[in-house]
């Protein structure tokens, strides 16, 4: 499969996960660009950043606004504290060893999978 058709199927996959789970892309997308793309976890993070840009969720986001499931007032206040905490993680980000950010990132993914599971 050549690259492009990967990366396009990449995106798609994360699409549906996104649309289906309300997951941001970020959590398949980050893994698959370093463990099967080659990506260093800073490349990686950085490069779903820049695609999440983009109103990535707007059909899948537009899909649940139609159906009465989204609440626009919550999401504008997430969204201005998202913009304030995205620019400083990032600052955080790019000043620590890849290993080291990488590591917290498995950590992170660990926790919210293991409080997911156990529902505490």
């Amino acid at each position: 499969m050549s690259a492009v058709l990967a990366y396009i199927v990449l995106g798609v996959v994360a699409g549906i996960i996104s649309g289906l789970v309300g997951i941001g892309g970020g959590i398949i997308i980050v893994p698959a660009l370093v463990l099967v793309f080659g990506m260093n976890q800073l490349q990686a993070q950085g490069t779903t950043l820049a695609l999440l840009v983009a109103p990535v969720g707007l059909l899948a986001a537009w899909t649940y606004y139609n159906n009465g499931l989204v609440d626009l007032k919550i999401a504008v206040l997430i969204i201005i504290g998202f913009v304030v905490g995205g620019y400083l993680g990032a600052k955080v980000a790019v000043s620590l060893p890849n290993e080291v950010l990488r590591k917290v990132f498995g950590v992170v993914l660990l926790l919210v999978s293991l409080r997911m599971l156990t529902g505490k």
